[in-house]
């Protein structure tokens, strides 16, 4: 401890004269910081003995350590160690007088204050100093570490260190006031130590202060710097406002925050990348704002009325250089068109200037994010604008074709996904006959080429589904069904796409007469049995089991039995006993759960098979896997069984899937006639026991659990129904 002492409070003139000589004192000196901090955290009452020297130590080291980038990890490193002492027991070494004005004059302003090194990479690396500002990623800078220790001693000094931190932040803006052109810097740092000492609520996006009364600072001092004329000026002084402004948006009022909207959209034709990154952000996090109840603040009868000028100062913002993709723009973009009432007069522009910077990221796809908000906003309009006025589909195809052409001929592989899934929501959106350019990609998707690439396959299916649904008939015509059955084969083969090929037979079973699909059943079936024979994975049970309930609703339970016995015989009471009754619970999902239900207990009326008195025990047994789906909570019928993934499908770098939640597939209910499963159920049964009475409550009593006899006693009593 001695040594480390030494080194803290020792001058090497010599070494210190030249600046590779002050680093490499400095670099010793931040690893004696480093090591007493681990002291400090781990060694306490070992190291209390020293504290007080150490941290005085530290603390006139940081009083004379300069400005300089180069000593920026000294400086960090010591003000580390101050923060790790005051919010340990030890921090009483704050509460001495005069120490926290001396702490916040000497070592917090001068550290919080702009550098030429924030103006530098302001100006020649926006996205860093955004990542670094607006992101939380400055957890090392001056700027960041500076506030951390205000905070530090602040969990034991609150009011102290509020009171110290609200004179210094009206010196700021009355050194500030004096002389505007020369002392902006000030006015930034009083806004910067708002910002970054602003408390969150955990879990919410609500931020709260007491430096300051947030209405009245963001009246006088903040809405002066959105309302000047001039977007250019003091560019750094707007970022901090509008940084303001987004992280308190929450608590300024609708009406004065409202008032500023047209401002936000001018402020989208800053010079500045920052400002103009600032400008979006803002006005896509205030579209996000929600009141009391979780109602949108600000509506789409607010928005609409702006929605002309501001896409079009949002679209010129990305001709601004270095701002061609940049992932602020367009994440508002998407937020504004999510949130507006888009006309005919909205979208033509719109989709022009969307089709337009597809096109060109085509050629290079460089920013992911960027690209993933560019198809969400595509697949927001589209939706948004079709819902409203359908004879819009004929021109956003015109549009959209040729970039999705574009993409699948020249193969850009990062692409494939997002434009499968956005000729997905096309189809859908179409009336039957389908266009012939859409029967052409339909002859592609058919390709086993194109499914090669397991970054595709969700996209792929979802496309599939798409045309299985619009145009079945076409499946009939030129052996393409026997295709599509290749692709579900192949799909439903390896443990990494089973699901995949489930969401496609699925959809033929769905679409398809029973008369055309009949040839291909013992096919179907062969594939499915030695797949559970191979490899029987929870999820592919589970799978199973709504497929099969999926196929008795469409097609009848006597032709399930029949199209399984032809495989081999007996084989359904032994894939029901087996399969069907242990996994039924396991069933997760509304639409699924009230499927299988359904499914289940119709197989149990209308079986011949399974009400022969030789199947009572699998009968009984079928009633008990029922009542735990419909009567037990999720949480309680379902051990989530981690999956083994295909390692064959992991090795090497692939694109991945990534979902558009705007061109995401509605979830179809095959039963609509059927509101509620339980009712069915009991309804069911009591027909059933009225034919035979007697029986089937003999059968409950030796099959069922306990709970479950429970279970349906209530079922019967809710909906006044009895079995005899």
């Amino acid at each position: 401890m001695g040594e480390f002492k030494k080194y803290l409070t020792t001058n090497y003139p010599s070494l210190e004269s030249s600046s590779d000589g002050l680093a490499l004192v400095d670099e010793h000196r931040a690893a004696v910081c480093e090591n007493i901090s681990l002291y400090m955290e781990k060694n306490e009452e070992e190291f209390q003995g020293y504290l007080n020297e150490f941290a005085s130590a530290v603390w006139s080291l940081l009083t004379i350590v300069s400005q300089s980038s180069s000593r920026d990890k000294l400086a960090v490193t010591a003000m580390k160690f101050l923060t790790t002492v005051s919010t340990s027991v030890h921090h009483a070494l704050f509460a001495t007088e005069g120490v926290l004005p001396q702490i916040c004059q000497s070592i917090v302003i001068p550290n919080v204050r702009l550098r030429d090194e924030d103006e530098e990479l302001f100006e020649m690396n926006y996205v860093e100093f955004i990542r670094r500002d607006m992101e939380g990623s400055d957890l090392d800078t001056r700027r960041r570490i500076a506030c951390e220790l205000l905070k530090g001693i602040a969990t034991n000094y609150k009011k102290q260190v509020t009171d110290i931190v609200s004179v210094q932040i009206q010196n700021l803006l009355s050194s500030f006031a004096t002389n505007p052109s020369s002392n902006w810097k000030d006015k930034d740092c009083a806004i910067y130590l708002v910002v970054s000492l602003a408390t969150k609520k955990a879990g919410g996006a609500s931020v709260s202060t007491d430096l300051v009364d947030v209405q009245s600072f963001f009246l006088s001092v903040i809405v002066p710097e959105l309302q000047s004329q001039d977007v250019n000026v003091f560019p750094m002084l707007k970022a901090g406002s509008l940084k303001f402004f987004t992280m308190f948006r929450g608590l300024i009022q609708k009406p004065v925050a409202f008032q500023l909207f047209p401002d936000l959209v001018r402020f989208l034709g800053a010079e500045s990348n920052v400002v103009h990154s600032y400008a979006a952000s803002c006005i896509e996090k205030l579209l996000l704002v929600k009141d009391e109840g979780g109602k949108a603040r600000y509506t789409s009868a607010d928005i609409t009325p702006f929605v002309p000028v501001l896409m079009n100062n949002l679209f010129n913002s990305l001709k601004f250089p270095e701002s061609e993709e940049n992932q602020y723009i367009m994440k508002c973009i998407l937020r504004v068109l999510a949130a507006s009432e888009i006309s005919r007069e909205i979208a033509g522009p719109c989709i022009v200037g969307l089709t337009s910077i597809l096109n060109e990221v085509c050629k290079n796809p460089k920013n992911p994010i960027f690209n993933h908000y560019l198809f969400e906003s595509v697949a927001i309009l589209v939706r948004r604008a079709c819902e409203r006025d359908a004879s819009l589909i004929s021109a956003f195809e015109s549009s959209l074709f040729p970039s999705l052409q574009t993409i699948l001929a020249t193969d850009v592989t990062e692409f494939l996904p997002y434009a499968f899934q956005l000729l997905a929501q096309l189809v859908e959106l179409n009336k039957p006959p389908i266009s012939p350019s859409y029967m052409q990609i339909f002859v592609l998707l058919l390709s086993p080429e194109s499914w090669r690439r397991s970054s595709n396959v969700p996209a792929l299916v979802r496309l599939l589904q798409a045309f299985l649904q619009k145009s079945p008939h076409e499946l009939n015509q030129e052996g393409r069904l026997n295709q599509v059955l290749g692709i579900f084969n192949m799909l439903v083969s390896s443990a990494g796409t089973d699901e995949q090929g489930f969401y496609v037979l699925n959809t033929v079973i769905e679409n398809l007469e029973y008369g055309v699909l009949t040839p291909y059943m013992s096919n179907i079936w062969n594939v499915l049995f030695i797949r559970l024979q191979n490899n029987r994975t929870v999820k592919f049970q589970k799978s199973l089991v709504i497929f099969m309930s999926l196929f008795l609703v469409k097609h009848g339970t006597q032709n399930l039995v029949d199209t399984m016995n032809a495989v081999q015989a007996n084989i359904f009471l032994v894939i029901l006993e087996q399969f069907w009754i242990p996994n039924l619970k396991l069933i997760t999902g509304a639409i699924e759960l009230k499927l299988t239900a359904v499914a289940s207990t119709r197989l149990i009326c209308e079986t011949p098979v399974l009400l022969d008195a030789a199947a009572a025990r699998v009968w009984g047994k079928m009633l008990d896997s029922i009542v735990t789906l419909l009567s037990q909570p999720e949480q309680d019928r379902v051990e989530e069984e981690p999956e083994m993934p295909d390692i064959a499908e992991n090795v090497g770098y692939t694109a991945t899937f990534v979902k558009l939640y705007n061109a995401g597939k509605k979830e179809d209910d095959p039963l609509t006639d059927v509101k509620d499963p339980k009712q069915f159920l009991v309804a069911s049964l009591a027909k059933l026991s009225a034919v035979t009475p007697g029986r089937y409550p003999q059968i409950i009593n030796e099959s069922f659990d306990p709970a479950n006899q429970t279970a349906l006693l209530q079922l019967c009593t809710t909906y006044n129904c009895q079995i005899v």
